[in-house]
């Protein structure tokens, strides 16, 4: 059974900055960290931030150039670093994961992040 376990959220400043983590394990191995997602009450989910499999990211509009996402070299680690955070950034993030044999997606629990003063 697959987990991505997310980490990082919390509430900050307008302009602040935070840093989401994405922990990925279990079976199928052929799951690897894919990107974030964020939702809001009302709203479907989006995708902020992406990588492919040669780790190339595609961003949102919203959140080019001030939102940075990596990975590590065996890509079952993920994290997203938000800089200049605006209240419109409010949402619950989940951290995607996406199998390489089948193209499924996977998902964390999400985690809260709250942009307020």
């Amino acid at each position: 059974q697959v987990q991505l376990v997310e980490g990082g959220g919390g509430l900050v400043r307008p302009g602040g900055s935070l840093r989401l983590s994405c922990a990925v394990s279990g079976r199928p191995s052929s799951v690897y960290f894919m990107g974030w997602a964020r939702q809001v009450p009302g709203k479907e989910r989006e995708f902020v931030a992406t990588l492919n499999w040669s780790a190339e990211p595609k961003y949102a509009d919203s959140v080019r150039g001030r939102f940075t996402i990596s990975t590590n070299s065996t890509k079952k680690t993920g994290h997203l670093q938000m800089n200049s955070l605006k209240p419109e950034d409010t949402a619950v993030y989940y951290c995607a994961g996406r199998d390489l044999a089948t193209g499924d997606d996977y998902w964390g629990q999400g985690t809260q992040v709250t942009v307020s003063s």
